[in-house]
């Protein structure tokens, strides 16, 4: 494991750089803090010790976010010196359709141009993600997509649970979860998203992120073997408090060791707040100044 106690600030955040040393500013003004699961303050090198001996390892990000996409590349880099070829990376920007289109990318078959052209992106995906997914291609390593077709999600969300029921054919189901499935209204992060709508709407959009989740931790499951190691990108929701993604996951292998890093914006990012509580076994605190891009396709 390489020796990495404290990683530099990138270039993209120069900005942040010029500010700290301005005589403006009198005192630090860090872009990130990392804090373990008691609020203790942690460096890189805390993490990289951390996810020894972990199965599954989750990046929950801010879509977007300079510093949450800096550091999962770092993280990419150092889980393939780790383990190497028995490393699988995945992600929820990449739908479960794309994924015989990423295999044929990845293995050469087609190249960069069609790949583009025919492929279903973000619009971070060049500055964000590309990165991810052309490390994985040089490397020679997996690269997963896991999350369910936005048309289901958008069904589920318009006709609940039974509007998957009415899918003309079984081609469909491939590329979501097993049915049925269960969906839990008394986790906490579905009680949010009850409060967030009101009624009918409110169960609805429950279930339209439980096939999201649900079809992400299928698609880890089946495509985690024995010795190998699974480092998963998503939206911080999908899995703090190891809930969403990390809930359904630990129903079908239990015996899987799990960490999960939950990414969280505050004034000051050195300051732990008592809500990042059992939000994640590693906490990313992001200096708020760093705005989000609007992530969508």
């Amino acid at each position: 494991m390489p020796n990495k106690r404290f990683l530099p600030v990138p270039g993209v955040l120069s900005f942040l750089l010029i500010l700290m040393t301005s005589p403006l500013v009198s005192q630090e003004l860090p872009a990130y803090q990392l804090f373990n699961s008691e609020g203790q303050q942690i460096n890189y090198g805390d993490v990289l010790e951390m996810i020894e001996g972990v199965d599954v390892i989750f990046f929950g990000e801010f879509h977007g976010n300079p510093i949450c996409h800096w550091l999962q590349r770092e993280l990419l880099s150092d889980l393939f010196e780790l383990h190497g070829e028995n490393l699988v990376i995945g992600g929820e920007f990449f739908e479960t359709h794309d994924q015989l289109i990423l295999d044929e990318y990845l293995s050469g078959w087609i190249n960069e141009t069609n790949f583009n052209n025919e492929a279903r992106f973000w619009n971070n995906y060049e500055k964000d993600y590309k990165p991810l997914l052309e490390f994985a291609k040089q490397s020679g390593i997996p690269f997963i997509a896991t999350n369910v077709p936005r048309r289901y999600a958008n069904l589920v969300f318009r006709e609940g649970m039974e509007g998957l029921d009415l899918l003309p054919t079984d081609e469909g189901h491939r590329y979501i979860a097993p049915l049925p499935f269960e969906v839990d209204l008394e986790l906490r992060s579905s009680k949010m998203m009850l409060e967030m709508a009101h009624g009918d709407r409110a169960v609805k959009f429950v279930y339209a992120q439980a096939i999201k989740d649900a079809t992400m931790a299928h698609f880890i499951d089946q495509n985690l073997n024995e010795g190998q190691v699974f480092y998963h990108i998503n939206g911080s929701f999908h899995s703090n408090f190891k809930e969403g993604i990390i809930w359904y996951l630990q129903r079908q292998r239990p015996e899987l060791k799990i960490l999960n890093i939950a990414s969280v914006m505050s004034p000051k990012a050195e300051k732990w707040e008592e809500d990042y509580a059992e939000m994640g076994d590693i906490i990313l605190s992001i200096n708020e100044g760093l705005t989000n891009l609007k992530v969508g396709r």
